[in-house]
């Protein structure tokens, strides 16, 4: 029987899925070196996997402060040094000893080794089931590709750990390119569409867990990003698109504040969502937490609207002046003076220092009565956005009377008009202007910006809103310091 010899399995606090949501419960067995690996090991090592997606490093805070980065929004929170991090990161100033560089650094890391404890202990086991064993691989494969996925956007060509750590090992490893994390990326994407059930099949103790659907959409992501180097990407990312849609999805039956309703996670437009419970057994600011953090932080300060309150990601006047009139979505995403009431309170623009706050992600105190009782997953990948990927995707294969039929049923839901007629690049202008609105705050438009025209619609962009110190280097964040006293092989991104 093949067994867990690596003594980094003693050390990692996995869970045995629970009846009603694999993510409800915190670990409570640990591995031990020499257990063999069953259907019960392979499921809680793997459900260890999604463990760095909940924390604070990932999508519960820096994920959704990149659109920070990008210029939607301030920091906002109580002044001072509070969130310096961020706003050094957002006026492009980030020096290696930057604290939001590295904490995005940090968590991925976390996620891949466990992924690779997963896949290496998986590849042979027989006392696993065929099929368990093959989603099992599948979904730490997509995990694998999602880190690396963040990191290579964040911070270029990274080192390349595809081996569990055995202690003892050399710890030194030297990065490499970007086009060889990539073709990892895909490789494992590739995987992960082979392996993985679609959403549909899932039970519904293991709804959450990555998907087919997922895979496909961040395959397609991943070509989006590329394309502007191979253009044959494109044809390839569209096909994806429409293999998603064969899988039943249909944006007109679905509603835009559903993705964002506490009580309705992984609803019928989600690809693949972070889970939280909400659960209060394990502390709020500890890497364990499960509970999200993206109501009490973005809250309107000194508002009462929400449990916590602490008034993080304040819309710019900028990005509210680009809601077109009649858009549906203005008043679920974000509040504004003479906004709809939010559960019985009235906003007033002195709650933001921009006279704005962020709406969409706000849990109502009957359903999150404390800070630290949020069960609102996070959507990382959702129909809308498959739809807009595959309208971009046609627009830069020269379609762009095609790639309206995509970007129009979006829109529609918007309550917004068709769009018809357009120029190739007037398309493309529609296109990034849907994305940014439909998307907002979610934690798209950075790595949309950075991957659009090579960085230079970035450069141009946030110059344009007046963020002087941004140059190509800067679109790439600095290594950590901590990492570069600690691995001999590592060198500094170039402007750092």
């Amino acid at each position: 029987m093949k067994k867990i010899t690596n003594i980094i399995y003693a050390l990692v606090a996995v869970m045995l899925a629970s009846c009603s949501d694999f993510l409800d419960k915190m670990p409570t067995d640990v591995v031990d070196p020499e257990t063999t690996v069953t259907d019960s090991v392979a499921v809680a090592l793997t459900t260890a996997c999604y463990r760095t997606l909940q924390s604070s490093n990932m999508y519960n805070q820096r994920i959704w402060s990149l659109d920070i980065v990008a210029g939607n929004s301030l920091v906002g929170a109580g002044g001072g040094t509070d969130g310096l991090e961020t706003v050094q990161a957002s006026n492009f100033i980030t020096q290696s000893d930057n604290g939001m560089a590295l904490y995005m650094w940090r968590s991925p890391w976390v996620g891949i080794g466990q992924c690779n404890i997963v896949l290496n202990s998986l590849a042979q086991a027989d006392g696993v089931s065929t099929s368990l064993r093959d989603r099992c691989m599948g979904e730490a494969s997509f995990l694998r590709a999602h880190y690396y996925y963040i990191l290579v956007r964040l911070y270029g060509g990274v080192p390349l750990r595809l081996e569990p750590y055995n202690p003892g090992e050399s710890t030194d490893i030297a990065r490499a390119s970007a086009d060889e994390v990539y073709d990892q990326i895909i490789s494992d994407c590739k995987s992960a569409i082979k392996l993985l059930p679609t959403k549909a099949a899932y039970s519904d103790s293991n709804k959450g867990r990555a998907c087919q659907d997922a895979a496909m959409a961040m395959l397609a992501d991943v070509y989006m990003t590329l394309a502007p180097n191979n253009s044959g990407y494109y044809k390839e990312a569209a096909d994806l698109c429409d293999d998603i849609a064969k899988l039943g999805y249909d944006l007109s039956a679905y509603n835009y504040a559903d993705n964002f309703d506490a009580t309705i996670n992984n609803g019928p437009e989600s690809l693949f969502e972070v889970q939280y419970s909400g659960s209060t057994e394990y502390d709020f600011w500890s890497g364990n937490v499960q509970s999200s953090w993206l109501s009490t932080f973005m809250g309107p300060r000194n508002s009462n609207f929400v449990a916590g309150s602490y008034g993080w990601n304040q819309p710019t006047e900028e990005f509210v002046s680009q809601y077109e009139e009649g858009d549906k979505r203005k008043d679920l995403t974000i509040f504004y003076n003479g906004c709809p009431d939010f559960d019985g309170h009235v906003y007033k623009s002195s709650y933001s220092n921009t006279g704005y706050n962020v709406r969409k992600f706000l849990v109502k105190k009957s359903i999150s009565p404390e800070y630290n009782t949020n069960p609102a997953n996070f959507v990382v990948y959702r129909y809308a956005d498959v739809l807009l990927m595959k309208a971009e995707a046609l627009n830069e294969m020269g379609k762009p009377d095609e790639a309206a039929v995509p970007l129009n049923i979006v829109r529609k839901r918007a309550g917004l008009a068709g769009v018809s007629g357009l120029s190739q690049e007037a398309m493309r202008d529609k296109i990034i202007h849907e994305r940014r609105m439909e998307l907002a705050f979610e934690g798209h438009r950075w790595f949309d910006m950075i991957r659009i025209n090579n960085g230079e619609y970035a450069i141009n962009f946030l110059k344009s809103i007046g963020k002087t110190n941004v140059n190509k280097n800067r679109l790439l964040f600095p290594i950590p310091q901590t990492e570069m006293d600690t691995n001999s092989l590592m060198t500094q991104n170039p402007g750092y």
